[in-house]
């Protein structure tokens, strides 16, 4: 019996479900996103693992790198841009485990992180997708 090949989503594909995310942020989030880089990768760097003393690479969905805006204030400018990853192996196998639309999961996680860059708590975040899923 043959079976079509199955290609998985790229990180092309992951970056452009981000994006789409990014455009549907209400527009108070997404003028002040202006500075973050959105990155997507297969995995966490060895550093983050250790970090973050992950058991697996597995265990992160994304991270967000930089100093939050509340952290900003009187602060120096900084180096390096803040930067949100998203991990596009560990995102594909929590989609495949829970069969949550993959848009869907990109987008929590991305709302998550971008929580993170706003310190904003984790019912500040859910009240944000909730909104999103009633446009």
């Amino acid at each position: 019996m043959n079976t079509p090949d199955i290609v998985p989503p790229s990180l092309a594909d992951l970056e452009a479900l981000a994006r789409a995310a990014l455009a549907a942020l209400p527009e108070a989030f997404a003028r002040n996103l202006q500075p973050v880089v959105i990155r997507v990768d297969d995995f966490p760097d060895e550093e983050t693992e250790r970090e973050m003393e992950l058991e697996s690479p597995f265990d992160i969905l994304g991270l967000y790198r930089g100093v939050s805006i509340a952290g900003q204030e009187g602060s120096q400018p900084p180096v390096m841009p803040d930067m949100i990853f998203l991990y596009r192996r560990p995102i594909l196998d929590y989609w495949c485990e829970t069969g949550e639309d993959l848009a869907h999961v990109v987008r929590h996680v991305l709302i998550h992180e971008i929580g993170h860059h706003f310190g904003l708590s984790d019912a500040d975040m859910e009240a944000i997708e909730e909104r999103m899923d009633e446009d």
